[in-house]
């Protein structure tokens, strides 16, 4: 069986989110597969996807702050700045983290680790509306 569908995330403003429920919520043919994989590609070049703590809001806030410290917005030998200083850094966590997973699916859902969610990296200040592809194969 394959599926596939587009998810619109609704505008976020700068940090991580946990949209692991949202992801579920909106790919309801997860409850048909006993063994798969759902494989989610983010169509854009300036957030990111990650596999993370679930639990705990402070891994968020950290990691955020990480990056913000190491990657500033004013480098100077950043020569992409016509659309703000924050859109080069963005770039560059984007790239770092990577816009796609594949996570197994068992019995009907998500096979994650007890402290494992599903994280949207939003590296602009105004990142507006974020859009998802899911794939999903299995049986």
């Amino acid at each position: 069986m394959w599926h596939q569908q587009e998810l619109r995330l609704a505008p976020r403003s700068r940090g991580f989110h946990l949209i692991t429920d949202e992801v579920t919520a909106a790919v309801t043919e997860l409850r048909n597969v006993s063994v798969g994989l759902l494989h989610l590609q983010l169509l854009h070049t300036s957030a990111s996807l990650t596999l993370n703590e679930n639990a705990d809001p402070d891994v968020r806030h950290d990691l955020d702050a990480f990056l913000r410290e190491r990657i500033p917005g004013d480098l100077p030998y950043f020569r992409h700045t016509l659309e703000g200083p924050d859109d080069m850094p963005a770039h560059v966590c984007a790239s770092l983290l990577g816009t796609q997973l594949t996570l197994a699916v068992r019995d009907g859902r998500l096979a994650l680790g007890t402290w494992q969610g599903i994280w949207l990296g939003e590296h602009r200040d105004h990142g507006g509306v974020r859009r998802l592809i899911a794939t999903l194969q299995g049986e």
